[in-house]
């Protein structure tokens, strides 16, 4: 299965518009953002757990990340209320359920064989950092190489400075509405732009929160 894979091309998808699909396990369903392979692939996603569901136990080889968006998401691990980031290192391995029910932003095989620090952060507990420009308060959530993850809270009125990513951008817009001299993407929407896009991005009355990553798109999606 190929869906948007070719990272040389932007994307900005409303993931509302888009349809959940049924997973191969009862309860769990999917927004395919991008995926390149059947059950076992690189793929963005949105994955919805019902309550009381749960995934049978499996291992992700080139590693797992997701950003719980709604609810809470358990696995033998831990217990990842909405807000939290984890990122499940190569060779990790898993047996995840919920009782509440959740939704989640969830990225496999995109890490680095490399990296095999686990991270858990709970945007609620975390410290936040003051950004580049007045305005801009950025939470970092992991980094590994030229690869960068983080939320980003942009007050209304903020502008950031011109600036190109070289390694690829990707983003979510989790709350409020962000924009750029490309178009405007309110909150739900997940844009892809590829290796050496520029853009100075904005924010007016609304102001946004967003999860960004960036520097890892140097790579054919396929691996």
């Amino acid at each position: 299965m190929q869906i948007n894979t070719d990272l040389s091309q932007k994307l900005a998808l409303n993931c509302g518009e888009l349809p959940w699909l049924a997973s191969p396990q009862k309860g769990v369903e999917r927004v395919m953002l991008e995926r390149d392979g059947d059950e076992v692939a690189r793929a963005t996603s949105l994955v919805r757990y019902a309550p009381k569901s749960s995934f049978s136990r499996h291992q992700h080889d080139l590693g797992e990340e997701f950003l719980v968006l709604e609810g809470e998401f358990q696995d033998e691990h831990g217990q990842y209320p909405a807000g939290t980031y984890v990122k499940n290192p190569p060779g990790s391995s898993h047996t995840p359920f919920t009782d509440t029910g959740c939704t989640l932003f969830v990225k496999l095989r995109y890490l680095d064989p490399q990296d095999t620090e686990r991270v858990v952060v709970n945007n609620q507990l975390a410290e936040w950092f003051t950004g580049m420009v007045p305005g801009l308060t950025v939470l970092p959530l992991s980094s590994f190489g030229t690869t960068s993850t983080a939320l980003v809270r942009w007050a209304p009125g903020t502008y950031f400075n011109p600036h190109r990513h070289f390694g690829g951008e990707e983003i979510l817009v989790l709350k409020g509405v962000f924009h750029d001299e490309h178009g405007t993407y309110p909150q739900g929407t997940w844009i892809r732009s590829p290796r050496y896009s520029r853009h100075a991005p904005f924010t007016q009355s609304e102001g946004a929160l967003i999860y960004v990553k960036t520097g890892h798109l140097d790579y054919p999606l396929t691996a």
